[in-house]
């Protein structure tokens, strides 16, 4: 491994990290992972506010309800694999080309249903909007490419994170320059909608040339035994999975339906600023992943500690966000998108709060994963979006954006943290998290 980074840091730092091989691996590949979300906040910030003042809350609305509606069957599409697959390629490398390529023909086969899913339904609900059905279906296409995905999560069970940031950078960075271009040319509502194309095809681009150049695809090989293997173990993510997006994006479609555009506009602009964070919990998770997986398989002992300082590493991230947001919404909101915006600065401040719970939901997934309990967080995650939606319909039409914020924020805190005390299997996790809540310091044993 190519540790020459160590040289660099502060000599306490240092002497820390020394002969710890395993803890270098994951620092190393979070701060590939921190290196792509500090650019994609930084340049996707300054591009994002552009593109909102240029199209004004109702384009920019309509805009982010297609996506919030593709988004949904999105969730098929990745038919929950993420975490198995890197499972096992992790647990038995020898069959990682069976892997993968099993997990792509599938990828391949949910994608292409799930685009003609999207696309057919569009014209029942908004039968007499072409140009948005249009929107929805070259938006929805991208389900179809991102079966390459795959090949991030064998980069992701290697911890080289450092392949998959480099192709989807690169992606992002030709997008957004993409954007820019049609800002400036003034450029019709629908070109917007083919820049999240564009991105999906050039950053699978990339990963397919990293991949290459360490492997051939010839030697994928799906296997029907491997495919039924996947299916069977991922039907509760799946369906886990659709119930996470429905409550995440069910509130823009619901806030289109039940207000109006211009609504889900001045909420989309709150979310960028509260969604935006919620990578620090995937970097964390996707580093420590592999970790997890062997102290599992070797002492419980070292598992259990591990977790728990996981847990406390999500919400001091988490604290450190949370706070400050609260306080500025409006200032922030106001200055970078304008007065037409500042309606989302009280939106914000709430909505926000959801970044505790989502963290705390995200460090759970290492332990459903390993004990084998995806069957009970498929109930307990369907549980918070019939939750969420009913929320929603008694919250929206009386307080608009802010009560669908409210609705989250509720709906998080239930599924990610309450539920863990009522539960005797998880709570176990429940107290880690308390633990983590009161004090996210206290907790000295080291991460070994």
């Amino acid at each position: 491994m190519d540790n020459r980074w160590i040289g660099y840091l502060p000599t306490p730092i240092k002497k820390r990290l020394e002969g710890r091989i395993n803890l270098q691996v994951i620092i190393a590949n979070m701060g590939w992972l921190f290196f792509d979300r500090i650019l994609r906040m930084g340049l996707g910030l300054f591009v994002g506010v552009w593109v909102a003042r240029y199209l004004g809350p109702e384009q920019f609305g309509s805009l982010n309800f297609a996506i919030a509606y593709v988004a949904i069957f999105g969730a098929l599409s990745t038919l929950g694999l993420d975490g198995i697959v890197v499972k096992y390629v992790v647990r038995e490398p020898e069959l990682k080309f069976e892997i993968l390529s099993s997990a792509f023909l599938l990828r391949l086969l949910s994608g292409t249903l799930a685009f003609i899913g999207a696309s057919t339904l569009i014209f029942f609900l908004r039968p007499l909007d072409f140009q948005f059905q249009l929107m929805i279906a070259i938006i929805a296409f991208g389900m179809i490419i991102q079966s390459f995905d795959i090949i991030d999560l064998y980069f992701q069970a290697l911890v080289k994170s450092k392949y998959t940031v480099i192709a989807k950078n690169g992606a992002f960075v030709v997008s957004a320059l993409y954007r820019v271009i049609l800002i400036l040319y003034k450029a019709p509502l629908l070109a917007f909608a083919i820049a999240s194309l564009i991105e999906i095809v050039v950053g699978s681009a990339g990963l397919i040339v990293f991949y290459v150049r360490r492997h051939e695809i010839i030697q994928w090989r799906p296997k029907v035994i491997t495919i039924k293997t996947l299916l069977a173990e991922s039907w509760p993510a799946i369906l886990s999975g659709l119930a996470i997006m429905i409550y995440m994006r069910i509130d823009q479609v619901m806030l289109a339906s039940m207000r109006d555009n211009r609504e889900v506009g001045l909420y989309s602009v709150a979310l960028r600023f509260s969604e935006i964070w919620y990578f620090l919990p995937m970097i964390i998770i996707s580093s420590v992943m592999p970790s997890l997986t062997n102290a599992k398989q070797e002492s419980e002992q070292l598992y259990i500690h591990r977790l728990q300082h996981m847990f406390n590493a999500l919400v001091k991230f988490a604290y450190v966000i949370i706070i400050p947001m609260t306080f500025l919404s409006t200032f922030l909101v106001s200055g970078l998108y304008g007065k037409l915006y500042s309606g989302a600065g009280g939106i914000l401040a709430i909505h926000i709060w959801s970044a505790l719970f989502v963290f705390l939901g995200v460090g759970m997934s290492p332990w459903l994963l390993n004990e084998g309990l995806l069957k009970l967080s498929l109930a307990i995650t369907l549980s918070g979006a019939l939750l969420n939606i009913i929320l929603n319909i008694f919250l929206i039409p009386k307080f608009g954006g802010m009560g669908a914020a409210s609705a989250t924020l509720i709906t998080q805190m239930m599924t990610s943290f309450v539920a863990n005390a009522l539960i005797p299997r998880l709570r176990l996790i429940f107290w880690m998290q308390v633990r983590a809540i009161v004090s996210p310091f206290y907790y000295k044993r080291r991460l070994e």
